[in-house]
């Protein structure tokens, strides 16, 4: 099979200043090479920072300006016989593949829309550039993309705005949008990351089935080798900006031959079971260095809860509503969260799972009163919260915490990370000097796997999943006794997940702190949950433990969450 697009022993690094050259890509000996056939779906796998958009982006030079590229990328024109390296294109000449013949789709479609225009207006522009279609056609044809990507009502969609569309909707926007002029190649970097289970189910199937619709071939980027093992035919292992394995995605994922796949596969926690630690990459890769088997410390069994625990939080009847604007001077309520109920022991996990749009967050958020709610109770320590004063609700908040989806959002950027611990302990009063603090402060970012020298530093100089350390941390200045933590893991790669799931287990045994856990992620909630509430349209459809939810589901809906997971890397197991 003929090779679309061919990448031959590219390196990239980026200048830092004063000659220094960051490599970034083709690290060691040798650069990154791999082909993409034509009508094949090739998946670049790996965890963050292992290179994988840099390379994707390299082809369409889509990176900083301070980029240095080497190497080459050919790319085979149609109707020539001749392929076009794109490292030495011209601007002109790429920006004439750019949306084309060679499309992109990001992992956030929020910020890749502009948000002053209409869907109609971002979908025309490229029909308009690059097809020469008028004002008139481009509409009509904006009008079927829609129909084609399954946005309903596509006529009275392209008047909308994208703040006025779910994440699901939006994501299928821009692939609405890659597909306009028809591309030879579709690069999709991480496209689903964020979505829920059943829209990154659809979103996947969708994308299967324009590749075979269009016969074109799809360069697919992913840290999720669930999602790859459904989609992918081929597949690139990158770690540390170079290739540590390719082949067909059977061959991979029945008998991988590098650690680290072996170590990518069996890091993400499973449906199947639910052992006290997850291994991480690196006790992976460890274990294979000495010839041990992962897989056995994967499966010692969980530590037992107390039953007989005391109950620190109870929910009764909890409702939250918002009024809508209608017409004129009219206004509607829409029911967000209903009737919830449920109670939570000390030292236990309640997981809350369902779609986006289902009132998980914000029922969560109502809890802590951070969303006024409309009906209710929520007893903790013997008080009803929803009726405390401000005063005894500032008290309150210093045992009850909240860890929110987005690490780089939640933590202030002006602030080194000594000033975020330390700001909470200030107001709080925890503390008899500025010293014990500082010492307070430098044992937790120990207890949450980082170094001292972390407390003098910016959030920008961390990682994702190192910044959800932070904020972890953050929340022990105040002694919770209950996290509320709201997607706190669905935006970190397998690996940090798995780290930061393991702590949270760790804390909870040391601590005996009580989660909230709210996820779309069945398999993860499984992992950390002892019971599970599972919400639709803002009200809880089932309750059970995690065994008897995943076991022996109730409800059709329930059934149709846990259908949606992807179950690529089971192959491996």
């Amino acid at each position: 099979m003929s090779a679309l697009l061919s990448i031959q022993d590219l390196e990239v690094g980026f200048r830092m200043g004063k000659g220094v050259i960051a490599q970034a890509v083709g690290r060691g000996a040798a650069g990154v090479s791999f082909d993409v056939p034509e009508n094949t779906t090739v998946a670049l796998v790996g965890e963050s920072g292992s290179g994988k958009s840099v390379t994707a982006m390299s082809a369409l030079n889509l990176l900083p300006d301070n980029a240095v590229r080497s190497g080459r990328i050919l790319w085979q024109p149609q109707g020539q016989a001749t392929p076009q390296d794109l490292l030495q294109a011209s601007l002109p000449e790429l920006q004439a593949l750019r949306g084309k013949a060679i499309a992109c789709v990001f992992q956030d479609p929020m910020s890749s829309l502009n948000p002053v225009f209409d869907i109609g207006k971002q979908l025309t522009e490229p029909l308009v550039k690059h097809m020469g279609l008028g004002r008139a056609a481009a509409l009509k044809r904006a009008e079927e993309l829609l129909g084609e990507v399954g946005i309903p009502e596509p006529r009275r969609r392209l008047q909308s705005y994208p703040h006025e569309m779910s994440g699901g909707q939006q994501q299928r926007v821009m692939i609405a949008m890659a597909l306009a002029c028809e591309p030879r190649l579709l690069i999709a970097d991480e496209p689903t990351t964020a979505l829920d289970v059943t829209i990154q189910r659809q979103i996947i199937e969708l994308l299967a089935r324009l590749k075979t619709q269009h016969r074109m071939s799809v360069l697919f980027i992913s840290h999720d080798l669930g999602l790859v093992g459904e989609i992918a035919d081929h597949v690139v292992v990158m770690r540390h900006g170079q290739i540590r394995e390719q082949g067909p995605v059977n061959r991979i994922f029945a008998a991988p031959t590098d650690d680290y796949t072996r170590a990518l596969l069996a890091c993400r926690p499973s449906l199947a079971g639910n052992p006290a630690r997850l291994m991480v990459i690196d006790d992976h890769m460890a274990a294979a260095r000495n010839g041990g088997v992962p897989a056995v410390a994967r499966q010692a069994p969980a530590r037992a809860k107390d039953p007989a625990a005391p109950v620190v939080l109870e929910v009764r009847s909890l409702a939250k509503s918002f009024w809508l604007r209608q017409g004129v001077f009219g206004k509607r309520e829409f029911k967000a969260v209903q009737n919830v109920n449920f109670q939570l022991r000390k030292g236990y996990t309640l997981g809350v799972v369902g779609e986006s749009g289902s009132g998980k967050t914000t029922m969560g958020l109502t809890l802590l009163r951070l969303h006024e709610p409309t009906g209710g109770e929520v007893i903790f320590d013997g008080r009803n919260l929803l009726k405390i004063s401000a005063a005894e609700r500032q008290l309150m908040r210093r045992r009850i915490q909240i860890v929110f989806q987005n690490p780089y959002a939640s933590l202030n950027p002006r602030f080194t990370i000594g000033q975020t611990l330390l700001e909470p302990m200030v107001i709080h009063g925890i503390g008899a000097s500025t010293l014990e603090r500082e010492q307070r402060a430098r044992a937790l970012l120990e207890r949450v796997g980082l170094d001292g020298s972390a407390f003098g530093k910016y959030p920008h100089e961390f990682s994702g999943g190192q910044r959800q350390r932070v904020a972890i941390a953050r929340c022990l200045t105040l002694n919770p006794e209950v996290l509320v933590l709201d997607e706190a893991v669905s935006a970190l790669d397998v690996s940090v997940q798995a780290q930061v799931l393991n702590l949270l287990k760790d804390l909870q045994d040391e601590y005996g702190l009580s989660y909230v856990f709210i996820s779309h992620d069945l398999a993860v909630v499984r992992f950390i949950s002892d019971e599970v509430l599972v919400m639709k349209d803002g009200v809880v459809v089932e309750q059970a433990s995690a065994e008897q939810i995943l076991a022996a589901p109730k409800e059709e809906y329930t059934r149709r969450l846990l259908a949606a997971i992807p179950r690529g890397y089971v192959a491996a197991a």
